[in-house]
């Protein structure tokens, strides 16, 4: 699968505010995330591992005051975010759904997968 332009590196901020996106998780339409975390970009679907739902605070805001750490706005549930992987609250141990992202040349890049694929109208939220 083709490599999918996400946004320009300077939209997203060490410890700052998430860009999204839109995707298709196992056919259905969702959102997306990416945030940066130790000069790195990491992206998740932008649905709690506990109950289905939208994590951001606000649009795009997902990270606590330390930059570290996604919390999900409607029940708490708090994850690295490194990696994902639930550090507390009602997400009982699961983790978030990692997506496949990388940069090159100021650019953020997302790589589809078989189950998380490019939207018919694209990926602008």
């Amino acid at each position: 699968m083709t490599r999918i332009r996400v946004c320009s590196s300077d939209a997203i901020q060490e410890g700052g505010i998430g860009y999204r996106f839109k995707v298709h998780y196992n056919g259905e339409e969702t959102s997306a995330f990416v945030v940066r975390v130790d000069n790195e970009v990491r992206s998740f679907l932008n649905r709690c591992s506990h109950v289905p739902v939208e994590m951001d605070w606000n649009y795009g805001e997902f990270l606590d005051d330390s930059g570290r750490i996604i919390v999900c706005a409607t029940h708490g549930a708090s994850y690295d975010a490194t990696d994902g992987n639930c550090l507390g609250g009602p997400c009982l141990g699961n983790p978030l759904v990692r997506l496949n992202v990388s940069e090159q040349g100021g650019e953020v890049f997302w790589q589809p997968s078989d189950t998380i694929t490019v939207p018919p109208e694209g990926i602008e939220d």
